[in-house]
């Protein structure tokens, strides 16, 4: 299935001048499809919305939205990234006074997940990479990702599925392409990330089924000490779901009931 730019199929792409491209100035939204539906749209448009109101680019949120729709009815089912730049400007970091925004969807296969990373549960990898406290940019999928891309690349082989990344302060804050859930006297409890980190779809959708079943949730800071002595430890995306995680450096925790009860709710979400 062919890229779209601006709603239409177009093997042209970007503009060189545009400030996506130059200075990552810019948004994205990884948006499952299953049977030509979209999951969690409402979740991507919201955090989208956001993120361009903090960054001044100007969104049709209802265009946008009905074509996503139609991409994805296309596609039936993959991954539709999309992606919003600030649109051309000349040389110097100063934004046009009327950005003229261009949308970008991508299409990609269904990804292909190991099966024992959500039965057997995963290793993580304790990242060197940190995080920079910025809170203009904190929760948002801006298109600046270079503290993945380093962090990515501190491991490799199959020993690790994700790597655990702090912040400049030592707390930690979520996985390279995970958010990150602990579980500490029948308390479900993710970091904040008003400082940094991406507030991922999978996160909020987790924090509201929890809220339904009545499990206590804290939404604050994690030291590491507190992460290592944690009942239980798990990662999610909107992707995967739930991934247990079993080990940490010398650290191993079982598998628990939370953990698989709401693993067994992010998979039921991303079957329908």
């Amino acid at each position: 299935m062919k890229d779209w730019v601006n709603g239409q199929p177009d093997e042209a792409g970007l503009s060189f001048r545009d400030r996506g491209l130059a200075y990552g100035h810019g948004l994205f939204e990884t948006i499952g499809v299953h049977n030509g539906q979209p999951r969690f749209l409402d979740d991507h448009l919201m955090r989208l919305l956001e993120g361009c109101r903090r960054l001044a680019i100007p969104l049709e949120l209802d265009a946008v939205r009905l074509e996503i729709l139609e991409y994805a009815a296309l596609l039936r089912n993959g991954v539709a990234k999309l992606i919003i730049t600030a649109g051309l400007g000349e040389r110097g970091y100063a934004a046009p006074s009327n950005p003229l925004p261009q949308r970008l969807l991508l299409a990609s296969p269904v990804p292909r997940y190991p099966s024992e990373n959500a039965e057997q549960g995963i290793r993580l990898f304790p990242c060197q990479t940190r995080l920079a406290c910025q809170p203009l940019l904190a929760g948002l999928k801006h298109l600046n990702r270079l503290e993945q891309v380093l962090a990515r690349g501190e491991w490799q082989g199959a020993n690790y599925a994700e790597g655990l990344m702090c912040d400049a302060f030592g707390h930690v804050v979520e996985g390279v392409f995970s958010n990150l859930f602990i579980v500490s006297r029948n308390t479900l409890i993710t970091p904040a990330l008003d400082s940094c980190g991406v507030a991922g779809v999978m996160r909020s959708y987790l924090l509201r089924c929890a809220d339904g079943l009545g499990v206590m949730t804290e939404i604050r800071p994690v030291t590491l000490s507190e992460f290592m002595a944690a009942d239980e430890v798990f990662m999610c995306n909107s992707q995967y779901g739930v991934w247990p995680v079993c080990t940490y450096a010398e650290h191993e925790w079982p598998i628990g009931p939370l953990t698989r009860q709401l693993q067994q709710i992010a998979s039921k979400a991303l079957d329908s």
